[in-house]
């Protein structure tokens, strides 16, 4: 199970080079000792950014991802490429999930969950780029793991045992309504900074989860109120805030 790499959008379009060193050159080698080892079922991660700027909702698996607004997603659609070809040509079973946008405790500090949490406990100004107005579908780390735990055992047996789903709650949220929710579990307003639309930043994801569903009875249980208040939680254990 490979879920390493260097995420992100923002930090993409400053420095590519390391994407394409840790995420190309570094999938590359996943996949080489793989084939020597011979692994029995290769399960990556890959992103809801490989679908772009679609407007084409629910996102689904079938549909095309070869227009990444950013590196970072052209770096993880390269990976699904490089992946398809190795089980093309030498049968290596592999199954790239994409992942929508993953919160939870442990989270990435890069993250807005993170960053607002902080910014408000802090009493700092939160960067609310678009005013809020795009959209996430925000996805709790532990229907995550429970989605992985079930894919472990289901090796693709196609001719080319290859399969791409996507991990979603399926269940879409403006980002202020999101924000809003951390305000409400901190029990604190936040002081918010306007700003433009970040570069390389798509403005909705909203991900199927038919395929999964159909795979593994794939069903998401958290609600975002509950997976934000677990998030808090540990954000204050974690940093000792009482």
């Amino acid at each position: 199970i490979n879920l390493a790499a260097q995420a992100g959008v923002r930090y993409s379009i400053k420095d590519p080079s390391n994407y394409f060193e840790n995420n190309v050159v570094g999938f590359f080698n996943i996949l080489e000792l793989s084939r020597v080892n011979k692994i029995k079922h290769l399960i990556f991660a890959s992103t809801s950014s490989v679908y772009g700027d679609s407007n084409k909702f629910p996102l689904k698996e079938d549909q095309k991802t070869d227009e990444p607004l950013s590196f970072y997603a052209a770096s993880k659609k390269t990976n699904e490429i490089l992946a398809y070809s190795y089980s093309n040509i030498y049968k290596l079973p592999c199954t790239g999930l994409r992942f929508f946008t993953v919160y939870g405790p442990y989270g990435r500090p890069d993250m807005a969950l993170y960053l607002f949490t902080k910014a408000i406990i802090e009493s700092k100004k939160v960067n609310l780029f678009n005013k809020g107005n795009h959209v996430r579908d925000y996805t709790y780390i532990d229907d995550v793991v429970n989605s992985i735990e079930k894919i472990i055992s289901k090796n693709p047996k196609d001719k080319i045992p290859f399969k791409i789903y996507n991990v979603a709650s399926s269940r879409p949220k403006k980002l202020k309504e999101f924000l809003n929710n951390i305000e409400r579990t901190i029990g604190k307003k936040a002081k918010i900074k306007y700003l433009n639309m970040q570069m390389g930043d798509v403005y909705k994801t909203h991900g199927s989860i038919k395929k999964l569903a159909k795979k593994i009875k794939y069903r998401p249980k958290t609600k975002l109120s509950e997976g934000i208040e677990r998030f808090v939680e540990w954000y204050k254990k974690y940093h000792n805030i009482y």
